[in-house]
């Protein structure tokens, strides 16, 4: 069976809206204007570290609960954190804020290394995703893959290379059911040379593609499958370190300068 379910589903117009939807449910005006962009954060421990090192403004209810205007950018950037992980819960978030007229995004989280010489708080630049969830595949013709955005790649390339970080730039593995993960899957990818496997990028890719924005994709490794067994290292300070460090650079590649 083909999926979506419904034939020809990506002729056909949406039901419910972006628009539509926001015109219902926000209630409460935000706190300052829009950002020029935002970056997407999705671990507790990484948001928790910018609302006490850095400056910001928001609100603690209501409808922009989850967004933090950085005042180190004169509030053009803004972070979106606290909304859950995977790629639904993101998408969500997507939708609504390309409605407010966003154009630039950035997602900075956690990926599991396939390859060996990955190791745990390494960088990660993702420039493609195989579509292995599936909210992608409700925007976007059946194809294996979902691309970042060039110009957005190439802003964060040029950010690591003027921070003088090593990186590595290439393809992860999006799936939505990480128990589902399988060692027939890992080892399959690893021969592709695929780098990574994470939740959210593919279906990002996708969304942004379809609206005509921009989205780029930073990962730092904290966990392994290369050895085909789990290594987590999530509460590892390397981990933590290489969280703070993609903030930093999201930060330098959405700099007005470079924009």
């Amino acid at each position: 069976m083909p999926f979506p379910n419904f034939p020809n589903k990506h002729r056909e117009e949406a039901f419910i809206t972006p628009e539509a939807s926001v015109a219902h449910f926000v209630t409460d005006d935000p706190p300052l204007p829009f950002p020029d962009a935002v970056v997407f954060c999705y671990q507790s421990s990484l948001l928790a570290h910018i609302l006490e090192q850095h400056e910001t403004a928001g609100v603690e209810r209501g409808t922009y609960r989850h967004l933090h205007w950085l005042q180190e950018t004169e509030n053009r950037v803004a972070v979106a954190g606290g909304f859950g992980v995977g790629a639904p819960a993101v998408v969500l978030v997507l939708e609504a804020l390309i409605v407010q007229g966003i154009r630039r995004f950035l997602s900075i989280g956690t990926a599991g290394s396939l390859q060996r010489d990955l190791t745990i708080g390494d960088i990660v630049v993702c420039d493609c995703a195989i579509r292995d969830e599936g909210t992608s595949h409700h925007y976007l013709p059946p194809k294996k893959y979902a691309h970042a955005s060039p110009a957005m790649t190439a802003r964060l390339v040029e950010a690591l290379h003027a921070a003088d970080l090593p990186h590595n730039v290439g393809t992860s593995w999006t799936i939505d059911a990480p128990y589902r993960e399988t060692i027939a899957e890992v080892q399959h990818y690893q021969e592709e040379g695929v780098l990574t496997v994470e939740m959210e990028a593919a279906a990002l890719f996708a969304v942004a593609s379809y609206r005509g924005v921009e989205m780029g994709s930073l990962l730092t490794i904290s966990d392994s499958l290369a050895d085909l067994k789990w290594d987590p290292h999530f509460r590892s300070d390397t981990t933590r370190t290489g969280l703070e460090t993609l903030y930093q650079v999201a930060l330098k590649a959405l700099q007005p300068e470079t924009a």
